[in-house]
């Protein structure tokens, strides 16, 4: 990541304004919903200590461009999304590559297609290094959204892993090629993709509203008391003393989304892939919120 002219490209966000946030339509899935991002965010907020608490507080104070954007998103919960509100703007459409990493597995033998090196395991150790040492303060500030960010999106399976097959020799970008048919709020079949069932945590995270609208922060409670049920932080396999694995918990997600993502997919996703689904994706949310704050604290030790 060349961080100086990264940053320059944020600033030149503003010049676009806040009505393309409201009228493009994103066409490819980036990451969790919002949702799930802000549920990974309010499990590492309060488990911060009170140094790195103090210390993100003061660097989401700061008003980074695009400043239509950042306005609202100046808790550490509701930061977590920033990134995503930033993809309608064609300007930023360099940052889409550092919100996966399409780790290919081939269903038939076709050829699997190589890495980008341009991926999220990189931006993090980027905008890690940021923290680190940078002495600007805005710069930092846009690390550490880009973080909670990304530390979200890594434990997403279908953020790391991609299936190849003779119709999709590059690969189905996540599941974003692969069509599904869920239930929608009116009971009726509604057509969606793979990648995007899995970001709304299969139906069961706090959903967007119009035009991509966060859920209120009042929903984020109760979604999260489900993803931690079960998943504590006591659990040695998360190796909290080690936060900065980046390639460790890439490796995780996309030995999940081979066991767990496109296992025994349907068109029609069955009960018992919805249940071992949802299973996942509230273990990975709650697992990138325990390490988040991990890698914060390391960061900011107190």
């Amino acid at each position: 990541m060349k961080n100086a002219n990264e940053f320059r490209l944020f600033r030149l966000g503003t010049a676009i304004g806040v009505i393309f946030l409201l009228i493009c339509m994103p066409t490819i899935s980036l990451g969790w919903g919002a949702g799930g991002h802000m549920m990974t965010a309010q499990i590492a907020f309060k488990r911060l200590n009170r140094t790195a608490k103090a210390k993100a507080l003061e660097l989401l104070a700061i008003p980074i461009d695009p400043a239509a954007v950042t306005r609202q998103s100046k808790d550490f919960v509701n930061a977590s999304h920033w990134a995503d509100d930033l993809r309608p703007f064609s300007e930023f459409d360099a940052f889409k590559p550092r919100h996966f990493i399409d780790k290919a597995f081939s269903l038939d033998g076709t050829p699997l297609p190589a890495n980008d090196p341009d991926n999220i395991v990189k931006a993090l150790e980027d905008n890690v290094e940021i923290l680190k040492t940078s002495t600007d303060k805005n710069e930092q500030a846009q690390a550490l959204r880009l973080i909670i960010h990304f530390v979200g999106d890594i434990h997403q399976p279908l953020h790391c892993g991609t299936r190849v097959d003779a119709a999709h020799p590059e690969g189905d970008r996540g599941g974003n090629l692969t069509k599904v048919k869920i239930k929608g709020a009116n009971g009726k079949l509604k057509d969606t993709n793979l990648h995007s069932y899995w970001d709304g945590g299969i139906g069961n995270f706090p959903p967007s509203g119009p035009n991509f609208a966060p859920p209120p922060l009042s929903k984020i409670p109760a979604a999260v008391a489900a993803a931690v049920a079960g998943n504590p932080a006591s659990d040695p396999n998360l190796k909290l003393n080690d936060p900065f694995n980046f390639d460790g918990w890439a490796d995780e997600s996309f030995a999940l989304a081979k066991k767990v993502a496109y296992k025994n997919l349907q068109t029609k996703p069955t009960p018992a892939y919805n249940q071992a689904a949802l299973k996942t994706a509230r273990k990975r949310v709650a697992w990138g919120g325990y390490r988040l704050a991990a890698l914060l604290n390391a960061i900011w030790p107190e």
